[in-house]
């Protein structure tokens, strides 16, 4: 099951955690210790800015439904007993955090909700003329038209950075399916070795048996003959299915490399190729053994946004990043590649340090045209 979030949206709303929640206790700490006549006056500034924090810290890890209420009551209650009671310029502080966070999450009338939280912070503003009618300008400054610009202000950046986020939520799960359809074309792929393997073997005995029994009464040796090519030809088809199936079907290198670039690509992961010589032949068939495998690994396993692949005269190092924080994974492909390039002389290393994946193999003995 794929979880409720895409990581990439985890982890901006670990990043605005970490970047909005610090500042906005420290503004909060600031206005109550400004605007805070008494004890008391203090601690009711003090309930809207909890409740902005909460509403923050619960919206930058995805629980903002358990707390939305309760943090929009205690804010919205905060600001009428700023205006009325305790005489606060800045009681509007909590709910101008509050309701621009929950509303752009609404499934619907999102608009409504913007105009009625801004006449709500602008009417309860306007409600400061009921107990000092003299004062108009001055009310209609600090109570008025302050908080409600600040109220369109933070709910116009609250909704770009929702925009921004249902953007990002986009291109995760569009990278997620081309990953998908990535790793099914290598599926397809393997189909298609397998069908040229035995489809082709299939072919040819088809016609070598309907040949021998046109033969089976007019020339024995001859159909002998064909029998034992079929023999010989389902014997070399057995061989050639297992080597498919335990990659060990000899590989061209530089199609691998133009495989291996498709994938990537179609996967929206990009890719950069350095060629400090012109590989080995000798080595190059387990090199693309490696590619390969090293391909469908990180499709599969990896979040990554780009890839490296260094290729020398006798080795391959693939870098990428996207690697999950954890131990290094058991991966049995390259555990099998690992003892077939030991067999041959050749190294693998793997690597997993700070979100990068290393593979690396090499033939640091082989001379060009030396048999492997």
């Amino acid at each position: 099951m794929k979880p409720s979030r895409p990581a990439a949206q985890a982890r901006l709303h670990r990043l605005n955690l970490v970047t909005t929640v610090p500042p906005l206790a420290a503004v909060g700490a600031l206005l109550v210790v400004i605007d805070a006549k008494t004890w008391w006056h203090a601690v009711v500034l003090s309930l809207g800015v909890v409740a902005a924090l909460v509403a923050s810290t619960a919206w930058a890890t995805g629980r903002l439904n358990r707390v939305a209420l309760p943090c929009l009551i205690v804010a919205a209650a905060v600001w009428p007993l700023g205006v009325l009671v305790t005489d606060s310029h800045t009681a509007f502080y909590g709910i101008t955090i509050v309701g621009p966070i929950i509303i752009p999450t609404l499934p619907r009338h999102r608009g409504a909700a913007s105009l009625g939280l801004t006449a709500f912070v602008a009417a309860v503003g306007a409600a400061k003329l009921l107990v000092s009618p003299a004062n108009v300008p001055d009310v209609l400054t600090g109570y008025v038209l302050i908080p409600a610009g600040v109220a369109v202000v933070t709910i116009a950046f609250m909704f770009a950075g929702q925009r921004f986020y249902d953007l990002v939520t986009e291109l995760e799960q569009s990278r997620e399916r081309e990953a998908e359809l990535a790793v099914i074309r290598e599926r397809m792929r393997f189909a298609s070795d397998l069908h040229d393997i035995q489809g082709h073997t299939l072919h040819v005995v088809k016609l070598k048996v309907t040949l021998a029994e046109k033969l089976v009464h007019s020339d024995l040796e001859r159909v002998q003959e064909e029998l034992r090519e079929v023999r010989a030809l389902v014997g070399d088809t057995i061989t050639q299915t297992k080597e498919l199936a335990h990659a060990q079907r000899r590989l061209n290198l530089s199609a691998e490399l133009e495989n291996a670039k498709n994938l990537f690509e179609a996967a929206g992961i990009r890719v950069r190729v350095d060629r400090e010589a012109e590989v080995d032949g000798h080595a190059g068939e387990l090199l693309g053994q490696v590619l390969r495998e090293t391909t469908t690994n990180i499709l599969r396993h990896a979040e990554a946004g780009q890839v490296r692949i260094t290729l020398s005269e006798s080795g391959i190092a693939i870098v990428n990043d996207g690697a999950q924080e954890a131990p290094l994974p058991e991966l049995s492909g390259l555990s099998t590649l690992r003892q077939r390039l030991a067999d041959n002389g050749g190294e693998l290393t793997v690597e997993q340090k700070a979100g990068r994946f290393l593979t690396a193999a090499a033939f640091p003995h082989v001379r060009p045209g030396t048999a492997l």
